[in-house]
């Protein structure tokens, strides 16, 4: 007894990606342009235990690894951005606020988030700041953007400072 009505396909949800950053890089692969138009950046985060490192200069140990954000502005992200940032300190892994306003960086540190959990994150863009979100705890940063949104493309996770990934490091990432 054939129905031959439509079928009606559901939504694909949203999966995690993997970006790994390989021993002695920085950047991570699967890190390709991509321009976006944010009032709120949303995603989850999980780091499993390759994200604990050693600096081989103890004064880098607490450089702020990038996370995901966006550059801003319509500018290039070294003089407007939002992201999260991370970094292995104290046998903990920390995120942070990192942002460029006219070149200018602000950080503040957000929160520890244990290994191999989700974490919620947000950016949400206001005209004059930007709010950091972590698992519903929230953080204020200035922000000296003039577009109505954050407009401009995606930044991906990246490792360092000075020093490049001491060994392959993994992120898994879900938008929102």
């Amino acid at each position: 007894m054939g129905g031959g009505g439509t079928v009606i396909t559901p939504p694909t949800a949203p999966s995690f990606i993997t970006y790994t950053i390989k021993k002695g890089l920085h950047f991570a692969d699967l890190n390709s342009f991509q321009a976006v138009s944010y009032l709120e950046q949303k995603f989850i985060v999980v780091f499993d235990s390759s994200a604990k490192y050693q600096s081989i200069d103890l004064n880098n140990q607490e450089d702020i690894n990038k996370l995901y954000g966006f550059a801003d502005n319509d500018s290039l992200h070294h003089s407007f951005s939002a992201r999260f940032g991370w970094n292995w300190v104290n046998n903990a892994l920390w995120l942070h606020a990192y942002v460029y306003n006219n070149g200018i960086i602000l950080k503040q540190t957000l929160t520890t988030i244990p290994l191999n959990k989700e974490a919620n994150c947000s950016i949400k863009v206001n005209s004059n700041n930007y709010v950091f979100t972590v698992n519903g705890n929230a953080v204020t940063v200035p922000r000296a953007s003039k577009t109505p949104t954050g407009k401009g493309y995606k930044l991906y996770p990246y490792f360092g400072g000075n020093e490049m990934a001491p060994h392959d490091i993994k992120v898994m990432i879900k938008e929102l």
